[in-house]
């Protein structure tokens, strides 16, 4: 089997987002279900399963047998991922099932067996369906909004499950009260945004904000459920399979996830830069969200080549080859997708209803399947300036989004793109340009392959190792920087970070630090330590799966830790986001140093270096924004219930909105803008700014201030760095 080696955080529909669910307050149910037909798993679904099965429990990091203790684990890691506001099943139930299936779900997986896995599913696909007829019927009366003795609990992931459908339909009662709350909330709040945009249209910029359908409360309520009640006919066999194995994998550890085939997809394109489609960008309808609707269409792409498709563009059917037409509307953006892609060569028909075209006038398109290059997403370079006592001082930055290489292509002698190669090429042009020095954004940059943030570091280190990495028996192998000692850039460097910097990206930024080579400057990554391997001949899908552990060459583990920068700026993420939250994450610990030579020595500035950055970040208007509006998130983030009284609720509401706008025209008040004289004018001024940039291609989207004003710290705090060496060195 090959295997590719990844140190990636995909976050896609079995991996980062697998504990999403049904009941959350702001989406209601959000996993389709099935009860029109009897769901089984397919020789190909039971094969699979034998294979993962045997893989994690031979092949895991861990070496963590799939015994009785482990498969009791993954029953109950699979009841929370169906269920995990235990608002679905009964007590009584979940006993049942840990009494039938607890000690032997690991061993039935191993043989193929399916059937309790599926079995479950199928139970909590009916409750999930008596939830919505439910709400359904309770919409049809009226509901007391004015409850101000009636808590909502919002966090019950550790709460124990009711005992009756009593006590359920009284969780779920709650839940349509709260749901109605909010809509009732919006929609004034909506109202109010369009007053303010008829009253000063500018506040759009330029783009058609009409609001969305005129339903009530009750009606957007009815019409959702109505909708998600429908795509219960739309469950597969895949949805099961993919939460069950998923499941066994998030046991062991958060990073071992399976993909089905359609999210393999996605997998290939986050690590290979391209995808098989027909190059088409979409989106949800603002006017109507049962429309999805063509965004942007990819250049030299099929859809593009045919010319009979057009932005703006409502899908409202997708038919395979030969197949019977689908109709879509109503469905999910992420479903579509689903069906729209596949692999090069196949082909596609899609039914389309141009913009303010009635039905009759649909047409339909038929599109060959095709490779499509994502040019626009790989490394990006651009020039900032600082001006400083009358001088412009230049600073390259190079935006990373991941550590990229179609192994694929280049395995079969294909050309291909890799990130190493194209960092190399950005930091010559970049060097050629009289530059101070060069800045290495990796902020939310999920990580990729090994080899190439190996070769990244070779570029601007000398020479000698750049990471350690164990395996599960404790063997250690170390990847050095195999150029000879070519160095492509060796003057000041500096690397940003965030929470969201995993993996590839804290090796690199790690790396760069231990040599003391340059500045690590932002907050703290998120501690994904851990190395996977890429399964991609599987009889099903594809995976990944955690078979080795991440050193520093001083020998500490980026794992749950993470990399500390050593200059601090505002964490514009929930803490929850990090590995240290994440549940089975495997621990940190320290294995002996590497024999390394620093290159620098960028630590004993550090001091003087923050103490000129906090001068200056508490001065800036984007970072005094930030932190204002991280601590008001906090503040509700730490809220663990809410009321079902719609007046206490919009009292809070506008306390909350009113900070907010406070601190939003103090921070354009700081910076020469006009303020926003309600909240209603500021949400439309947003809505119309997220409207035009998303018709932007990515790589030509300016970043926004509060964005940029990292890079220009960061620049900033290189410049002081140049400055006070520049000034050592002449002293000496």
């Amino acid at each position: 089997m090959k295997l590719q080696i990844i140190a990636c955080a995909v976050a896609i529909a079995t991996g980062g987002l697998f504990f999403n669910h049904t009941m959350n307050e702001a989406i209601a149910a959000t996993e389709p279900a099935s009860t029109s037909s009897l769901i089984r798993p397919s020789q190909e679904q039971a094969l699979v399963s034998r294979q993962l099965a045997t893989l994690v429990d031979r092949q895991h990091y861990l070496n963590m047998r799939l015994d009785a203790e482990t498969s009791n684990r993954i029953l109950s890691m699979y009841l929370d991922s169906l269920d995990p506001d235990h608002t679905l099943f009964l007590a009584s139930e979940v006993e049942q099932y840990k009494k039938q299936y607890g000690s032997t779900f690991g061993a039935a997986l191993k043989a193929g067996d399916l059937a309790g896995p599926y079995a479950i599913h199928e139970q909590y696909r009916n409750r999930l369906k008596a939830f919505y007829q439910y709400m359904l019927m309770e919409l049809k009366t009226p509901q007391n909004l004015n409850q101000p003795d009636v808590y909502l609990e919002t966090d019950r992931e550790k709460a124990p499950y009711f005992n009756t459908e009593a006590e359920l339909h009284a969780q779920w009662k709650k839940t349509l009260v709260s749901q109605l709350i909010n809509l009732t909330i919006i929609k004034e709040e909506e109202n109010a945004k369009q007053k303010a945009l008829k009253a000063d249209p500018s506040l759009a910029n330029g783009q058609d904000l009409t609001a969305s359908e005129d339903l009530t409360p009750a009606q957007t309520l009815t019409k959702r459920y109505t909708r998600q009640l429908e795509r219960i006919s739309r469950v597969k066999s895949d949805d099961v399979l993919d939460k069950t194995l998923n499941a066994m994998l998030a046991t062991y550890d958060p990073h071992s996830n399976y993909f089905p085939p359609v999210d393999a997809m996605e997998l290939n394109r986050q690590t290979t830069l391209q995808l098989e489609g027909i190059g088409v960008a979409i989106r949800p309808d603002r006017g109507n969200e049962d429309y999805t609707k063509i965004e942007s269409i990819v250049d030299g792409g099929p859809a593009s080549k045919s010319g009979q498709i057009k932005s703006g563009d409502r899908i409202i059917g997708v038919a395979q080859n030969g197949e019977k037409m689908v109709d879509v509307i109503g469905w999910p953006s992420s479903e579509i997708v689903g069906l729209i892609r596949g692999k090069r060569g196949t082909k596609v028909t899609i039914k389309l209803l141009g913009a303010g075209a009635s039905m009759n006038q649909a047409r339909a398109v038929t599109l060959t399947r095709d490779v499509i290059q994502e040019e626009d997403a790989g490394v990006k370079s651009r020039i900032v300036d600082i001006t400083r006592d009358g001088k412009k001082h230049r600073f390259g930055v190079l935006e990373i989004p991941s550590f990229y290489l179609n192994y694929r292509a280049r395995r079969a002698g294909n050309d291909y793109r890799s990130v190493a190669e194209d960092t190399n090429n950005a930091l010559k042009s970049l060097a050629a340009q009289n530059i101070d020095g060069v800045i290495i954004d990796l902020r939310n940059n999920p990580g990729g392959s090994l080899e190439e943030v190996a070769k990244m570091l070779g570029q601007v280190i000398k020479e000698g190792p750049v990471v350690q990495i164990r395996d599960g028996n404790g063997n250690v192998n170390v990847f050095n920087d195999t150029d000879a000692g070519a160095q492509t850039y060796a003057g000041p460097l500096a690397v940003l970070i965030n929470l969201a910097s995993a993996s590839a990206s804290e090796i690199f930024s790690a790396a760069i630090q231990d040599y003391d080579r340059g500045i690590v400057i932002g907050s703290t990554t998120t501690g994904k330590g851990t190395a996977q391997v890429q399964l991609d001949n599987l009889a099903y899908g594809q995976a990944t799966l955690t078979q080795r552990k991440f050193y520093r060459i001083t020998g500490g583990s980026t794992q749950n830790k993470g990399v500390i920068p050593d200059i601090k700026l505002v964490d514009i993420y929930d803490e929850e986001f990090g590995e240290r939250k994440a549940k089975n994450a495997l621990k940190w610990d320290t294995i002996p140093t590497a024999p390394f030579k620093r290159e620098g020595d960028v630590k004993s500035y550090i001091p003087q270096l923050t103490e000129a950055s906090k001068q200056r970040v508490a001065l800036d208007p984007q970072f005094n924004y930030l932190a204002t509006r991280m601590a008001i998130a906090k503040e509700s983030k730490d809220q663990k219930k809410v009321v079902l009284d719609i007046d206490q609720r919009k009292a809070e509401l506008v306390a909350l909105e009113q900070r907010t706008l406070a601190a939003e025209n103090k921070r354009r008040g700081l910076t020469g803008q006009k303020p926003f004289q309600n909240w209603e004018s500021y949400q439309a001024s947003l809505d119309g700014l997220a409207e035009s940039r998303s018709k932007i291609k990515a790589n030509l989207r300016p970043a926004l201030p509060e964005e940029e004003t990292f890079v220009t710290e960061a620049a900033n705090i290189l410049l002081d760095y140049s400055q006070s060496n520049k000034k050592m060195v002449q002293q000496h």
